[in-house]
């Protein structure tokens, strides 16, 4: 009988978490990515990418989104920052 062995989950970045972090905060304001996007100025391409780790936000973009989204961006980052070390 072969032995499996147990995969260790691979390290989350901080892109990775910061786009769970805006997915759940556009979910929780009860918002799709093209109104996040139109509200925002930003394409809705460019909100699935950060929300699927395919881009890296800049501070601008993240004070932006936080303003649309009713938070505040060093919220956000708290949150990025607590899953990062978990």
């Amino acid at each position: 009988m072969q032995r499996h062995r147990k995969r260790s989950a691979a390290p989350r970045t901080e892109e990775a978490c910061f786009g769970a972090v805006l997915r759940e905060a556009r979910k929780t304001r009860g918002l799709t990515q093209e109104e996040l996007a139109f509200e925002s100025g930003y394409h809705p391409t460019y909100i699935g990418h950060l929300e699927r780790d395919k881009k890296s936000p800049s501070l601008r973009t993240i004070m932006s989104l936080a303003r649309v989204l009713q938070t505040r961006g060093s919220e956000m980052l708290r949150c990025v920052e607590e899953m990062v070390w978990e």
